[in-house]
């Protein structure tokens, strides 16, 4: 009998003649109450009063057992509104209806009893399949006999606050089914066969668990099934998962993607499967019975390989994964150790300094983009069945996580430490590079995002007293040799440096300055000079010795007669202007620009050693080494590094005899008049004009000066604020002072405290050695 047939009431109008009682609010009070039935008469002849049936028992039994009973459900429905509403004798029918649901729940339970405990699949499919059916008859004959017994409900039970038919038929089927530990069991195992086949093989056998789980939530029992269910998944993925990785020890990537698969099956599952509440809880579940034991090796193994080939999907699903999993922090630790190690390795990679700041701006760019991508903020995740109701509330950003963050930089921070002062070196010496090549095709933001970049690994560094050192020894040979590629980003550079990294960035405004002033002497010179005179070719700057990088004892060279009387007859100039003063030339840094009568003429542009070496040749076409050193009197070895620029390199506006790459002693030099070039101008690279190993030990033993006497200026002033202090506190004080600068070793700071011991401006205390007192 369908659904239609049994709640179908004969054809009749004998309901609208029937009256009715509801329970509606009072309009005064807002109060429920019970209205009395009202009658409403129809024209014609009453209609007769149905009396109840003989046996009221038997009647409900039969409703409930679905057989066909001798009244007609419209003659039910009279005979109800008869017994409560006519002969006030509710109690007593509310009494039998309640005796029979028992009744038939009691019959259920035994019928449910004696259905067999499942043992594979298939008996688990019949098992469930025969529970929903009797749940759905059984539901059915309810509603029939509440809809058939309407006033019993609408007023009896409503006027004496008893139970509906209703709660009374499913608390009767709760007490009697789930309170049966042996048929909970059952269903429960017969669903945790059923989806574990479906896990393993996709038995396709779970089309009725949906209708169980409805049945489930009628009768309220839903809870406990959804944690059973929960923690059958943990149980399955958890033994899974073990078994997977001892078949792939040795591949966590692997494993990793088994984990993805399986996640979104289960996913799949339990929209198919589940209400919607319920996935979140088992996807958890999974997840995290599946990673439970094996993050750190999964994030050890994987994490590295998905950032080298910037697999940012399955980085962003780690990091999804791992949050749940409350394994955000192994993550993070896992990040911060590889990229430490990959700085290190490109630190202390010494045959590829020359390539250290590339790599590492490399390796920054992609954890930065990983971070700003992938390693995220998760937020509470949201299923596409979530879609037929539409938050108005706009969707929050996401936001890379801090931790991430920090990790990054202290990654970076420690990288470097493990070659003092070779990275801040290289950092400059790159920095350098670009100002020379200026932005090229580049607009200006890009240009200006690019140096940033590089500036934001000077972040990093410990030694900023290094960068500082080569920065602004860098940016005066841009500057004397008109290198630089915009004065204007040079100024800005130069700028940002000063506010947002170190105040003693300051010296390198003052190069500007004296620029300026450099340049409105020299016009002042030539104004004072013939129109055609040979001196108007000479251009000077006169340098602050404390705002460039340079040493009072200039490299010397012997200049040929004609330059050395212009260059006295400026310094007479000079002196007439400032009296008291004192010009030390730096030769170093001086260029020149000759003319060279090769088979085609040629404009070279060249250090002063180089232009003073090649003006020799003018006289004759053959010098020695011997004739060319006790000519300019230039130091030996930078005597041979000028030669070889010369005359090794790609540019040989000398030819040496014999052909080599080295300049040895007896070596013979001509002038080579087949030289040629493309270009009109020449510039040949001199070894002056790059950062060579010796000017770096230079550079570095001037910034070791300046650190130590940094320290003694702090410890001295520290001792002159204390008057007395311990070893201990006055080292930590010592750090504190010049940190923003460098961070010295305390083997250091221990030989500078010594060093002002013996120039007595301080002693130790004589009972306790560890104090140390400051001597006025």
């Amino acid at each position: 009998m369908s659904v239609k047939q049994l709640l179908g009431f004969p054809k009749s109008n004998g309901f609208s003649a029937l009256p009715s009682s509801i329970a509606e609010p009072s309009s005064a009070t807002g109060a429920t109450r019970a209205r009395e039935p009202t009658r409403i008469r129809a024209s014609g002849p009453e209609a007769p009063i149905a009396k109840p049936p003989p046996d009221a028992r038997n009647f409900v039994r039969r409703v409930l057992e679905g057989e066909t009973t001798r009244f007609t459900y419209e003659s039910a429905y009279g005979a109800c509104f008869y017994s409560v509403c006519v002969e006030d004798n509710g109690a007593q029918l509310y009494q039998r209806v309640k005796e029979e649901l028992n009744r038939t729940t009691t019959q259920l339970r035994g019928d449910i009893y004696a259905m067999e405990a499942p043992k594979d699949a298939d008996d688990a499919e019949k098992w469930i399949a025969k529970f929903v059916d009797k749940c759905t008859s059984f539901e059915k004959q309810v509603a029939l006999l509440q809809s058939l017994f309407t006033h019993l409900d609408q007023v009896y039970a409503r006027r004496t606050q008893n139970a509906s038919i209703r709660e009374v038929a499913f608390s009767s089927f709760s007490n009697s089914i789930f309170t049966e530990r042996r048929m909970v069991e059952a269903l429960h195992n017969s669903v945790r066969i059923l989806v574990n086949a479906d896990r393993e093989v996709g038995s396709k056998k779970t089309d009725r668990i949906p209708a169980l789980i409805g049945h489930l939530r009628t009768h309220k029992q839903f809870s406990s099934f959804e944690i059973r269910y929960r923690d059958a998944a943990w149980d399955f993925y958890e033994k899974d998962s073990e078994e997977f990785r001892k078949k792939h020890k040795d591949e966590p990537k692997l494993f990793f993607e088994h984990v993805r698969t399986q996640l979104k099956n289960e996913v799949d599952r339990s929209e198919k499967l589940l209400p919607l509440g319920s996935w979140n809880m088992v996807r958890e579940a999974a997840l995290k019975a599946m990673l439970s034991g094996k993050m750190v090796w999964i994030a050890e193994g994987a994490l590295g390989s998905y950032l080298d080939a910037q697999d940012f999907e399955n980085l962003k699903l780690m990091n999804e994964f791992f949050s749940v999993a409350d394994g955000s922090k192994l993550m993070c630790d896992a990040f911060k150790s590889y990229i430490l190690k990959s700085v290190q390795a490109i630190v202390r990679n010494q045959t590829e300094d020359d390539k250290m700041v590339e790599r590492l701006l490399k390796l920054h760019s992609l954890a930065n983009k990983a971070i700003q991508q992938c390693f995220i903020e998760v937020p509470l995740r949201v299923t596409q069945a979530d879609t037929d109701v539409q938050s108005t509330s706009s969707v929050p950003a996401t936001r890379p996580k801090q931790d991430f963050v920090y990790a990054l930089a202290d990654a970076f921070q420690m990288g470097f430490r493990a070659r003092r002062n070779k990275p801040a070196e290289m950092i400059a010496r790159y920095l350098d590079k670009l100002m020379r090549k200026g932005q090229g095709s580049q607009s200006n933001a890009q240009y200006e995002a690019q140096l940033d970049h590089v500036l934001g690994l000077y972040r990093y560094t410990d030694d900023k007293d290094v960068f500082r050192g080569f920065y602004l020894r860098a940016l005066s040979k841009r500057l004397l040799l008109e290198k630089h590629a915009s004065t204007d980003f040079e100024i800005a550079v130069l700028n940002k440096l000063k506010k947002e990294y170190d105040p003693e960035f300051s010296a390198g405004a003052e190069m500007f300055s004296d620029l300026t002033l450099s340049n409105e002497l020299i016009s002042e010179y030539h104004r004072k000079l013939p129109l055609k005179g040979d001196g108007r070719k000479l251009k000077v700057m006169v340098l602050k010795q404390g705002a460039w990088p340079y040493s009072q004892q200039p490299q010397g060279i012997t200049l040929p007669v004609q330059m050395q009387e212009q260059l006295n007859k400026f310094e007479l100039f000079y002196k007439a202007k400032h009296k008291g003063r004192t010009l030390h030339w730096q030769s170093s840094v001086s260029t020149m620009t000759l003319v060279g009568h090769f088979q085609e003429k040629k404009e070279l542009s060249v250090s002063l050693f180089q232009g003073t070496i090649l003006l020799l040749f003018n006289d004759t076409s053959t010098l020695s080494l011997t004739d060319i050193a006790e000519a300019t009197e230039l130091e030996d070895g930078l005597l041979r590094l000028t030669l070889q620029s010369l005359a090794c390199g790609k540019k040989r506006v000398l030819r040496k005899e014999p052909v080599g790459k080295d300049i040895n002693d007896g070596d013979i030099f001509h002038f080579n008049e087949r030289f040629t070039d493309p270009s009109l101008k020449v510039h040949i690279n001199s070894i002056q004009a790059k950062v060579s190993a010796e000017e770096s030990k230079q550079t570095q033993n001037a910034i070791d000066g300046e650190r130590n006497a940094s320290l003694d200026a702090a410890i001295v002033r520290i001792m002159k604020s204390k008057k007395e202090i311990m070893h201990p506190a006055l080292l930590t004080a010592v750090i504190d002072a010049v940190k923003s600068h460098f961070t010295p070793d305390v083997s250091t700071i221990k030989g500078r405290i010594e060093k002002l011991i013996e120039q007595e401006y301080m002693r130790r205390d004589e009972v306790q050695q560890q104090k140390f007192i400051y001597v006025a």
